[in-house]
């Protein structure tokens, strides 16, 4: 009995924290789109100012969405983070931008994926890795495709439309459309020509 009521409080805490367009903290958003919301509880959040949600868009509970390392940093793109309309973020996920990531429409990710376009730089030798200057390298994740659990999109990745990101991979680099995509590092498995599935 206690359980149930437990579970009932925290269902309707949940749905009353959620983030929706017409809620105050959206307004801090580039751009939060009708039909959009940010389960409750969320994950870290800041750089709002230059994060874009399309409509319709859910973004799942424990979600990291940032633009920049820190609150207030001013940015040298506009928006750094765009996600188009329709898609679903799957709980634990992290989107962490530094110049720009573009996620088209209809993009479906699984839980805990971790999307990123910066990566520390270590050229030099005689200094650890963690203070050595960052480079920034645009990612794009086409329209209609599915990122699997666990996957790690690493700066540069340029995904095409209708592709399938099989779970835990790592992909770096230039991938067609209406391909799969597995591995580490991720390798294309196979291609739709529009008529059959091909193997490389």
């Amino acid at each position: 009995m206690v359980g149930t009521i437990i579970r009932a409080v925290s269902a309707k805490l949940n749905r009353v924290a959620a983030i929706g367009p017409n809620d105050p903290p959206a307004q801090a958003y580039k751009n939060f789109g009708i039909g959009s919301i940010i389960n409750w509880p969320t994950g870290n959040m800041y750089g709002e100012r230059w994060i874009s949600i399309g409509c319709d868009t859910m973004i799942s509970a424990h979600v990291t969405l940032s633009a920049g390392m820190v609150p207030d940093q001013q940015m040298l793109t506009d928006p750094v983070v765009s996600i188009g309309d329709r898609c679903l973020i799957g709980r634990g996920s992290a989107i962490v931008g530094h110049y720009r990531i573009d996620i088209g429409d209809d993009v479906y990710t699984g839980m805990n994926v971790y999307v990123t376009d910066q990566n520390h730089g270590y050229e030099d030798i005689k200094k650890p890795i963690g203070v050595q200057d960052p480079h920034d390298d645009p990612v794009v994740i086409g329209s209609g495709s599915w990122i699997g659990s666990g996957a790690v999109i690493l700066p540069g990745a340029r995904i095409g439309e209708h592709c399938v990101v099989a779970a835990n991979s790592v992909v770096r680099g230039e991938f067609q459309p209406n391909s799969v995509i597995a591995g580490v590092p991720a390798k294309v498995v196979r291609t739709h020509d529009g008529t059959k599935w091909i193997r490389p």
